[in-house]
This record gives structure tokens, sequence and C-alpha cells, in this order.
């Protein structure tokens, strides 16, 4: 659904929000930009063991109101480490032991911040991943929930695809989007907004052939495996991919199949320069594709893209706390 509500309810929340994010991003972030400025008149096109769901719990309401409490700011140090870490496994296909040892390094640190854990398995068939062929067998999503969570109650989805092409250690894709949402989890442990926040690392996002079929397999599954009262709960899904090299503004991209709400309203909640775009290569469009209002966060271009130079290095603190802001101030003008 739209979220183009009251200007001044919006006003009130951005202010509790921006607090948090001010001290962390003061040195790499550029001045605040008017709202006419935030936007660019001419987009480019660009293109374990498997436990049972739980059931549904009641929602208390202080879960739904806005917190009076102020996170501490984004630590773009804790981000980047995390990079480090996940990227020092090595290439992660979705199929693979290195990846298996990535979903575990997730699911520990959402664990360690109080969320309610599951790892959802998803088949995916071999193929040929950007020129290697690749085996079958299955991955995982690995799920996190706040505390009372009930997936049939308004919420929102952010995510990350965890998996590697085989070549790349992949620390800017998409090590980078998974520290993001990592590090926002930990801020709205000690902040939550309004709505309750769903958070998921992807499985087996990248390409194992040519055609949509073959393509973000963990979030088409995640989608698939959802009823129609879940489905209509999620008010909004970001997923954050590639978010992690220096540029002048960020990427804030819709899918162009759907609604642009969801990217417009990023835009409009940022208090720095972003860039509109049409996306359709990550999982933000397995939500799009079933009428869920979705967007992606990132995709500058770089040499090390899909290689085996895309490690540590080339990934800027400054631009993963540039992009949470943008995440972290939406969600609490929602």
């Amino acid at each position: 659904m739209p979220f183009h509500q009251s200007r001044q309810v919006k006003v009130l929340g951005a202010v509790v929000a921006l607090v948090a994010l001010l001290s962390a991003c003061a040195a790499a972030t550029p001045a605040p930009l008017s709202s006419s400025d935030r936007r660019t008149s001419s987009p480019p096109a660009m293109m374990a063991t498997t436990e049972p769901t739980p059931a549904p719990t009641v929602t208390t309401p202080s879960s739904v109101r806005p917190s009076k409490r102020i996170a501490r700011p984004f630590d773009a140090s804790a981000a980047r480490d995390l990079v480090e870490r996940l990227a020092e496994i090595g290439p992660r296909d979705a199929v693979s032991k290195a990846y298996r040892r990535a979903a575990s390094l997730v699911a520990d640190e959402f664990t360690d911040l109080g969320y309610t854990v599951r790892r959802q398995e998803v088949p995916v068939p071999a193929g040929v991943s950007w020129g290697v062929r690749v085996a079958g067998g299955k991955t995982v999503n690995v799920i996190a929930d706040p505390p009372g969570f009930d997936a049939r109650r308004p919420h929102v989805v952010l995510g990350a695809h965890l998996d590697t092409v085989p070549r790349a250690p992949g620390a800017e894709d998409n090590a980078s989007g998974v520290a993001v949402i990592v590090e926002l989890a930990r801020m709205l442990r000690e902040q939550p907004a309004r709505l309750p926040v769903r958070l998921v690392a992807f499985g087996a996002e990248e390409s194992r052939g040519s055609g949509w079929q073959w393509y973000a397999f963990g979030s088409r599954h995640f989608v698939g495996t959802l009823d129609a009262a879940q489905r209509k709960a999620v008010r909004a899904m970001v997923s954050l991919d590639r978010v992690g090299r220096a540029a002048t503004a960020v990427p804030v991209c819709h899918g162009g199949r759907g609604s642009t709400a969801v990217a417009d309203d990023l835009r409009d909640a940022a208090t720095i320069r972003t860039k509109a775009c049409v996306n359709r290569a990550s999982d933000h469009v397995s939500f799009e594709r079933v009428g869920i209002a979705a967007a992606r966060i990132g995709s500058v271009p770089y040499d090390q893209y899909h290689s085996s130079r895309d490690v540590a290095g080339v990934v800027d603190p400054g631009q993963l706390g540039r992009s949470g802001s943008v995440v972290w101030t939406w969600l609490h003008v929602l």
C-alpha cells in the first residue's frame, strides 16, 4: 500500500530517528539536501536443519508504537568488520559448505541481538553461474524475527542475499548488504520502528542459468511460502544489494514492474543524496512480482564485480553508513 502519510507525522518521527545517525555519518555524509535535490531527473535502466514455521503469536501493542528510546548510531566499523569476516570465508555458492558457514555466522549475529532465528531450506538446481558449472542441492534463508512477531500483522521485510558467484569472495556483492541489515537489526532492537521489521539473509540470489526461473531462488521460495494473509501483511520490502562502493549518491531503485511507492518514499525520507534508478537484478523483484511493494538500495558499478578481487578493500565504510541511513530514516517515518 502507498506510504504517503501526513507530512506532520513523518517529520515528527524523522526527528527522533535522525538523532541516532548524525554522529556516525557526519564525516562521510554529504550535506543535507532539499527535497527537490534528492532525486535525479533521468533514472538509468539497470539491468542446517529446517525448522517448522512457528505459529503466529499476538503482537503486543507496545511493539507497534514508535519507541521513545534512541539507538546508538550506525557503527560503520562494525559493519565493515562483518564484511571482512564474510569475505574471508571465500566464495559462497548457495549449496556450498562455505555458504553454510556464512549462514551460521549471520544466524549467530541475529541470535545474539535477541531475534528469533530459523533456517528455511530452499531447493536449488544445478546450473552454470557466470561461466562456472555449479551443483544442485539445498541452500537456506536465514530469517530473523523480533520478539512477539506475527507474520499476519503489518510489517516490513529487509533482505540481503548472502551467496556469491563461484569465483568471488563477495565482499561488496553482497556481504555489504548483509552487514548493513545486521547493523540495522541491532539499532532496531534498541529503537524499534512503528512497524515490526523481519530481516532475511537470502540464499541463491545469483543466477544459475538464463532467465527468471534460474535466479533469486531464496527470495522466490520465501515469498512462495507466505499465505494470502502474510503477503498482505508485508507493507514493504527493501533489498540491500551491493551497498558498499563509495559514490556521490545512494542508488534507490524499483524493479519497473509494480508500484514505485517504496523507492519514492525512501528518497523522500532521505537526508543525503540519492539516485533514482530501475533495477531488476535483486531479491526485491521476487516481491514485486507478487504485488508486494518493494525497492532496492545499491548497485554502484565497480571493476572488481563478480571477480576474485571483490575483497573487503573495495568496501567503503562511509557508504555502508549512508546506505543504512536511507533505510533507517524511512523506517521511522512510515
